[in-house]
């Protein structure tokens, strides 16, 4: 596929990789275009530099990986007023919560993967990959699987398109996990919610895995 991704951070870099060796061409747009071609650079022959927009066009899949504070700017660069982003899936790892306390900074009722919708309008938007932390995705290398043994991990997502859903679902697959689809984004308040309940947790110093019962599949 051809993935663009916005932003420069651990997130893009370890999807990246993920990708990459996956074999799907990336196009990276960060506000820097210095960082950007350095991570391009890093990912190897299969990604590209490019200003935000570009990176944006006529893509498989766009990854959104900044804060969730400089989502509406980085939409902004990639001209999604614009529609330029109309039809793709648009993938939202955000996580708009406090830290150190996991409590979500969103108006009550409100979630950042709609606020996404609201100023990306035609996107696909699809929430996935925001409990994890961007390590979970590294140490791959060129065969793509992974250099140390760690138990298998399921990225809940929510979306409404399901075209855009079998996308993201088969880059989860190729980042080494498997999906699960919550719902559509009508129940993405609640996943959003559980990233902050994770969060929280660990900020106790507590395991939040501890605090989840094991229920037979």
């Amino acid at each position: 596929m051809r993935i663009g991704i916005l932003g420069t951070g651990t997130l893009a870099a370890a999807l990246g990789e993920a990708w990459a060796h996956a074999g799907h061409d990336l196009v990276i747009g960060g506000r820097s275009r210095d960082r950007a071609e350095r991570l391009a650079r890093r990912l190897g022959d299969g990604a590209l530099a490019a200003p935000p927009r570009e990176a944006a066009t006529e893509r498989d899949a766009v990854l959104l990986a900044v804060s969730w504070d400089g989502a509406d700017e980085m939409l902004a660069l990639a001209g999604a007023s614009d529609g330029v982003l109309e039809g793709t899936p648009l993938i939202d790892p955000t996580n708009a919560v406090s830290h150190g306390e996991g409590v979500l900074l969103t108006d009550p009722g409100e979630s950042m993967a709609r606020r996404i919708a609201r100023s990306a309008p035609g996107a696909h938007v699809v929430k996935a990959f925001h409990l994890f932390p961007a390590d979970q995705w590294t140490s791959r290398p060129t065969d793509g699987r992974p250099t140390d043994v760690r138990p298998p991990v399921t990225v809940a997502m929510c979306g409404d398109h399901p075209a855009a859903l079998h996308v993201t679902g088969d880059l989860v697959r190729a980042a080494g996990a498997e999906p699960a689809v919550l719902g559509g984004l009508d129940r993405v308040h609640q996943l959003e919610q559980v990233a902050g309940f994770v969060i929280g947790l660990a900020f106790t110093g507590a395991d939040p895995n501890s605090a989840i019962p094991r229920v037979a599949s």
